[in-house]
């Protein structure tokens, strides 16, 4: 009876540490959840389980034949999670998505595999831990200071194509700034395109330099893809 108590009482826990950091990823709409957390927190707490309760489970077994490194299995169960991680990374053209969905699965596992072998403070401060990155960290990155990039393609005809200096002038202007440019000449001869990777410190001035670009005669066609999370 006290062993089913300890195995209900830390697959119980696994389940609602599990519940708790796939609420946080289904409240904002990542494919990896609620129902995917907590099995993936609770396998890796039964899988534990097993290597806890191995010499309980097959009494009768010499015990060279049935040792189970824990640190093993352990090992074993992150391989696997790694695969269920890398399927909920997503690459929408210059754009990765799904990181860190992907870093909770993989702590969401840790937890499980801590639980199951009784280090229930660690996994009260692991999971506690999981939650104020995921919301309060949040929080914090939309107030820092950050970066942006993007992938810009201007195409003009070969009749009226300025020059790169003009084309990063007209960036400036709107506090954009380019690098690494490529140049191409479509083979009718009739197009000439610049492709660079910009950056910016406020995402609106992408916005704004579309603008500009749209009200240039000169310019033919223009893309600005935003890459990042």
């Amino acid at each position: 009876m006290e062993q089913f108590e300890t195995i209900a009482i830390r697959l119980l826990l696994s389940i609602f540490a599990g519940m708790l950091i796939g609420m946080e990823r289904t409240h904002h709409g990542r494919p990896a959840g609620l129902r995917t957390h907590t099995l993936v927190c609770a396998s890796s707490c039964l899988l534990m389980l097993f290597t806890v309760f191995q010499l309980k489970v097959l009494p009768n077994v010499p015990l060279e034949t049935i040792r189970v490194d824990p640190t093993r299995m352990a090992q074993g169960i992150m391989t696997g999670i790694g695969f269920l991680g890398a399927g909920v990374i997503m690459k929408e053209k210059f754009t990765i998505r799904g990181l860190t969905t992907a870093g909770s699965v993989w702590m969401t596992a840790s937890i499980g595999i801590v639980i199951g072998v009784g280090l229930y403070a660690a996994a009260l401060l692991a999971t506690i831990a999981t939650l104020v990155v995921l919301s309060l960290f949040r929080f914090i990155e939309k107030k820092m200071p950050t970066l942006h990039y993007g992938k810009l393609m201007v195409k003009f005809k070969t009749t009226e194509v300025i020059s790169q200096a003009e084309v990063f002038k007209v960036l400036k202007s709107r506090k954009v700034f380019g690098f690494a440019p490529s140049f191409y000449l479509d083979n009718d001869g009739k197009s000439f395109k610049y492709e660079m990777t910009v950056r910016t410190a406020d995402f609106d001035n992408f916005e704004n330099l579309s603008n500009d670009l749209r009200q240039r005669e000169e310019v033919r066609e223009f893309s600005l893809v935003p890459t990042g999370d």
